[in-house]
C-alpha cells in the first residue's frame, strides 16, 4: 500500500505553481507635495522591462501640468546643474530608477499643489510599448 501511495504522489502535478512572470514595461513611482503658489514639482519613476527587447521611455504629459518632462540632474565641477534628458533606453530584464539627484519627472506650470496623501495622474510614453496611464502617490520620500 506504501508503495502505491508514494508512486500517486510522485505523478500527481503540483499543486501550486510559481506566480506568471510579468511581461513588457510595469512604471510605479512616487512624487514630492508642493506649496500653494510652487509652479514646478517633481516625480520619480521606477520602470522595469520584462519585455524581450529594449524599449525607450520617449514622454510624459500630466492634466496637472502645463508641461512635463523628464529632467536630468548632474553636478560637475561642484556645480549642480538640470537639463531635458533625451529619450532613455531601458534594456530587456533591466529597471531605471529615477531619484532626488539624478533623473526625474519635472512637471512645470502646476494647476494646483500636489499634496501629500493624494496621487498624481501621469502618461509614461514607451516608443514600443506605448502608453501607460499611472497614478503616483504624493508623499514626502519613495514608498517602501
Amino acid at each position: 500500500m506504501l508503495r502505491r501511495s508514494l508512486a500517486f504522489l510522485v505523478l500527481m502535478p503540483p499543486l501550486v505553481s510559481a506566480a506568471p512572470r510579468p511581461a513588457g514595461i510595469m512604471v510605479s513611482g512616487w512624487a514630492r507635495p508642493t506649496v500653494s503658489g510652487q509652479s514646478s514639482g517633481a516625480a520619480y519613476l521606477i520602470v522595469r522591462n520584462f519585455g524581450p527587447g529594449a524599449d525607450t521611455l520617449v514622454g510624459v504629459t500630466s492634466p496637472i501640468a502645463g508641461m512635463a518632462g523628464v529632467h536630468r540632474s548632474q553636478t560637475i565641477g561642484g556645480v549642480s546643474r538640470m537639463r531635458p534628458a533625451d529619450a532613455i533606453v531601458i534594456p530587456a530584464g533591466k529597471k531605471l530608477t529615477m531619484a532626488p539627484g539624478g533623473y526625474h519627472v519635472m512637471l512645470m506650470g502646476l494647476k494646483a499643489p500636489l499634496k501629500p496623501g493624494t496621487t498624481l495622474a501621469l502618461t509614461v510614453r514607451f516608443a514600443h510599448a506605448g502608453e501607460r496611464q499611472i497614478h503616483l502617490p504624493i508623499q514626502m520620500s519613495p514608498p517602501q
